[in-house]
């Protein structure tokens, strides 16, 4: 009960808030009407969506619209909150200067608290409308708008054979969350143009149901198979933990057909196994692991994975989340010369300049949350993700497909 009191008085201060704003720059009521319309239409419409969500079911169309209208409608009204709220702070600091002004020093201060500046409203409508376009690009355009981000790493002990050696790794497709094949074709294009060695895909292929992957299996099957294969590992998602089964049998069936997908699409799925990748008589180990998050599941093994890999061999380890490699794999007996994962999709939302700044809320979760790191002699690439999950958009963390060089050498080559 508690909890939803807190949380009727956040959103009451910040809609009050934001109605101030709206009031002190409207010299009508028919903004301020509009205002109030749309606020309550789109609470009504989340409201619906809440009450009437199926755990059997699970995240739909509906729930990712719910989804973006609120944050659409929300995040511009913190904004004006933040704004509106340090103008009344200050305007209390003054309206207590002003009273002591008058009592203790003669002042003659009629009104001590000032009223709301227009030029401070209007000020924070301006900036409100930065987060509104931004979700609204994300929504109609940033969902699919696809990078292809290149990385080459150097390894001392990389194998000559595989000197210039190059993968392509996607992640999250979360396929039941696509709602244009045009998009989704023009990506497979895009993994296909990268003339790889490798495919590799870190995990959540679904949101929860095979099901969902049904109309895409001929898109995702057009992904070329490059010379030494396609490999996949599974990821949180791919277990079926966030609906309600009916029975444990129908949450098992789910869970083998989401496993059966991988075969359909031609990927080989490594369930805590490893694989050799041969050539001119050199080898490297290819590892993959189940899920296995710090505040997820935990399914993965290493141990297990690697028990007919050798110390020597040069590692490549898939392992869904970033977690995994903070808290076991970089400090395990093995060394791992690169991990892929994927997971946190950067939270669909942030700021990067390429080279120069990279930010997004996931990163006070996640220590590894996007792109490359290195730590004691080991590498992690984070993809951003394929697809997208619950805000059905994304903002300045755009889809990635990865392509990843290895050379051998040192850093400084």
């Amino acid at each position: 009960m508690l909890r939803w009191v807190i949380v009727l008085i956040v959103f009451g201060g910040v809609d009050l808030y934001a109605f101030q704003a709206i009031k002190t720059i409207s010299r009508g009521q028919w903004l301020l009407w509009l205002y109030v319309i749309i606020s309550v239409l789109i609470y009504g419409y989340m409201t619906y969506v809440f009450f009437n969500y199926d755990r059997s079911i699970g995240p739909n169309a509906a729930t990712l619209r719910a989804i973006g209208l609120f944050l659409l409608m929300f995040l511009p009204k913190v904004v004006l909150f933040v704004i509106m709220f340090g103008e009344d702070i200050l305007r209390v600091f003054i309206g207590g200067y002003n009273y002591l002004t008058d009592n203790f020093f003669s002042g003659t201060s009629e009104k001590y608290i000032p009223t709301r500046r227009l030029f401070l409203s209007k000020l924070a409508l301006g900036l409100s409308a930065i987060p509104f376009a931004s979700l609204l690009y994300g929504i109609f355009k940033g969902k699919y708008n696809y990078k292809v981000l290149k990385y080459t790493l150097y390894f001392e002990d990389l194998p000559e054979a595989f000197d210039g050696f190059k993968l392509t790794q996607i992640s999250d497709i979360h396929s039941g969350s696509f709602d244009d094949k045009d998009a989704i074709e023009y990506a497979v294009d895009l993994i296909n143009d990268q003339d790889t060695d490798v495919i590799l895909f870190t995990g959540d292929i679904v949101n929860t149901k095979a099901e969902e992957m049904d109309p895409w299996i001929n898109t995702f099957k057009r992904i070329k198979t490059p010379e030494f294969g396609k490999y996949s590992v599974l990821g949180n998602h791919d277990y079926g933990e966030y609906v309600s089964w009916p029975s444990k049998i129908e949450k098992e069936a789910n869970f083998e057909a989401i496993k059966n997908i991988h075969n359909k699409i031609d990927f080989k799925l490594l369930l805590n196994e490893s694989r050799y990748i041969e050539k001119n008589g050199q080898r490297l180990a290819l590892i993959g692991v189940e899920n296995w998050g710090k505040s997820f599941k935990k399914a993965g093994d290493l141990d297990l994975a690697t028990k007919h890999i050798s110390s020597d061999d040069f590692k490549i380890l898939m392992s869904h989340d970033p977690s995994h490699w903070e808290y076991e794999v970089k400090s395990h007996k093995e060394h791992y010369h690169l991990t892929l994962s994927g997971h946190t999709h950067g939270l669909q939302f942030g700021i990067e300049i390429p080279g120069f700044f990279k930010w997004s809320p996931v990163q006070y979760v996640y220590k590894q949350w996007a792109g490359i790191y290195k730590e004691a002699g080991q590498y992690i690439n984070v993809n951003r993700g394929f697809g997208f999950h619950a805000y059905p958009g994304r903002v300045g963390i755009w889809p990635e497909i990865s392509v990843i060089e290895l050379k051998k050498g040192s850093d400084n080559a």
